[in-house]
């Protein structure tokens, strides 16, 4: 990794301020006198790496964000970032499929941080059957291919509802960890035909925003849940996600059955 062009205090003071925390709001939540803090944003002072982590966990900053930091401020990554494939994230790889098979016949994927599909169980194909090619050339983006008119959009009953909640999603995420390229792809997603969600009050009563999907003339409801590892010290680990498809009502589970088996 080379290191940053920018002074590691003003990459603290952006990630502060993007949290929207005062500098005597982040002292007293991690004991830093706010003094101390003023000096490192200022470049007066340089954070030890003990320093730069005690801040970067109250601020929660995406590890690879606390690497580059780190960097900044002339000291050594602290986490690794480790491929899939490697042998240090065999036990990762096989709860991974543990899960996305345990989770047949409805569909499940593995996404990176930037939503590209990583590995999937056979129900996944239950979406992206009817896709154009240029969809599922690799890497494939799970939300383009979602959104798209080529993609999965015109089976999507509920395009503008399911379409807003995505939307919503993935800026929440791009505001939590300041990723230039999930910004890029909200703008992307939006410039994509689906029309707009009808107000909440209009909205069918559910407790949880549900996909409509229409495969081979059969109308499948699903909710999802989406798994995270819960302590990951490796980047590559932390930005990963599974997100699992639910059938809603007893006619998607009985369909789903029939067609994965």
């Amino acid at each position: 990794m080379t290191r940053p062009k920018r002074p590691v205090g003003e990459l603290l003071r952006d990630w502060r301020r993007s949290r929207r925390l005062s500098q005597l709001d982040l002292s007293i939540e991690t004991g830093i006198s706010a003094r101390h803090l003023s000096f490192v944003e200022t470049g007066r002072s340089r954070p030890s790496p003990e320093m730069i982590l005690r801040l970067a966990e109250q601020l929660d900053i995406p590890l690879a964000e606390r690497n580059t930091i780190l960097l900044a401020g002339g000291h050594a990554p602290a986490y690794p970032r480790h491929e899939l494939d490697d042998p240090e994230l065999a036990p990762v790889r096989a709860a991974v499929r543990q899960i996305l098979d345990g989770h047949s016949p409805y569909p499940a994927a593995l996404v990176d941080q930037h939503w590209h599909l990583v590995e999937a169980n056979p129900a996944i194909a239950l979406f992206t059957a009817g896709a154009a090619p240029h969809l599922l050339a690799p890497p494939v983006n799970v939300l383009r291919l979602g959104l798209h008119p080529d993609g999965m959009a015109p089976r999507i009953l509920n395009l503008p509802e399911w379409r807003a909640h995505l939307l919503v999603r993935l800026r929440q995420q791009a505001m939590a960890t300041n990723d230039d390229a999930l910004h890029g792809l909200i703008e992307e997603l939006r410039g994509y035909p689906g029309g707009h969600a009808a107000p909440a009050g209009d909205a069918v009563p559910s407790v949880v925003v549900p996909l409509r999907y229409r495969h081979d003339n059969t109308d499948l409801s699903f909710f999802s849940t989406t798994t995270l590892f819960g302590t990951p010290l490796d980047v590559t680990v932390a930005g990963l996600a599974i997100e699992a498809f639910f059938p809603a009502d007893p006619a998607t589970a009985e369909a789903l059955r029939a067609l994965v088996g």
